[in-house]
């Protein structure tokens, strides 16, 4: 097949639902009497594969006759070494998205949607048809590419890990997580259910989720234009409030992070005043930890790649000093 360019082309894969089954039970008959005996319909198991390895086996068409192609599994993103020049297709769903641009040092990605019926797709602009014309394009850097900030972890061990979407800093379980919370002068004991940090592009995700949460909390507890409040101490107060709405939403490339603290508890020992605002570069977030164990920071859902985050344990949280690339 004649190749019109010999540029590199990534194109990064995920195991679908009934690859993940098949490898927990052996053989596709016994994953099938396991779905089906729990009274699910094995077909959209069946449908969502087959529709995917199309997809895939159409994008690797297209891709091998533009460029030189590799196919990246999911698993092996982490160990994977891309090289400056590489463009970088993923096949998959918002989260894979995510997940590989934290690995990426400046390339751009395209993200495909391969079943639009199935998956929205926020960061998924293109579907496989499209990357006949998107890939030249890009080649040719006729495409505009939108910059994404990205949020960083940076422990006193050296350690550090990367948030495209968020970060989680807290405990494994539904424990309490116990840490000491300090941005600019204001510093606080804590015992809550964790932190999450959001960026631009994830503020539509968990962050979203947990502003609105709190938004409809507020919202219930105004009562004729006075919203009933609690202190640091946990002392009822009331304060006039005129309610705005808001979904937490920023841009993708704002020089600045949002944080949230989820259920802060206040106590003799612990505040909960220092539960929401704004990071950046002047303003970093600085954690140490006083979990003897099972504390984490994860970012992006990623549970089984984190940093141990246990007493002592001190962690910067800033703005990334890297960028992600999305064609759009």
């Amino acid at each position: 097949m004649q190749r019109t360019t010999e540029n590199k082309i990534i194109l990064v894969v995920r195991r679908t639902r009934l690859d993940e089954l098949i490898a927990r039970f052996n053989t596709l008959a016994q994953a099938q009497f396991y779905v089906e005996h729990l009274g699910a319909d094995f077909s959209d198991y069946q449908k969502e594969h087959e529709n995917y390895k199309k997809a895939v086996t159409k994008a690797e068409t297209q891709l091998h006759q533009l460029g030189r192609v590799q196919v990246l599994e999911r698993d092996f993103l982490p160990n994977f070494i891309f090289a400056k020049q590489d463009t970088v297709v993923v096949l998959g769903q918002d989260g894979l998205v995510a997940n590989t641009v934290k690995y990426l040092n400046g390339q751009v990605l395209v993200g495909v949607n391969p079943e639009p019926q199935r998956w929205e797709g926020v960061l998924l602009p293109f579907e496989v048809a499209d990357l006949s014309k998107v890939i030249p394009d890009i080649f040719a850097q006729r495409r505009p590419i939108k910059e994404v900030t990205m949020a960083k972890a940076t422990l006193n061990n050296g350690q550090t890990l990367y948030g495209v979407n968020d970060l989680f800093i807290g405990p494994k379980s539904h424990t309490s997580a116990l840490y000491q919370i300090k941005i600019g002068q204001r510093q606080e004991q804590h015992s809550s259910s964790g932190i999450i940090v959001s960026t631009g592009l994830g503020s539509t995700g968990w962050f979203k989720s947990l502003v609105v949460g709190a938004t409809h909390i507020t919202k219930a507890l105004i009562k004729e234009g006075e919203l009933v409040m609690l202190d640091s101490s946990g002392r009822m107060t009331k304060t006039k409030h005129k309610h705005k709405s808001y979904d937490g939403s920023f841009p993708w490339n704002a020089e600045y992070l949002h944080f949230t603290v989820r259920e802060p508890f206040p106590s003799a020992t612990s505040a909960a005043t220092l539960v929401f605002g704004k990071i950046t570069d002047k303003k970093p977030m600085l954690l140490v930890s006083q979990m003897a164990e099972n504390g984490i920071i994860f970012s992006d859902g990623i549970e089984n790649d984190f940093l141990e985050f246990n007493s002592g344990t001190q962690a910067t949280i800033n703005i990334a000093d890297k960028r992600g690339y999305l064609v759009v």
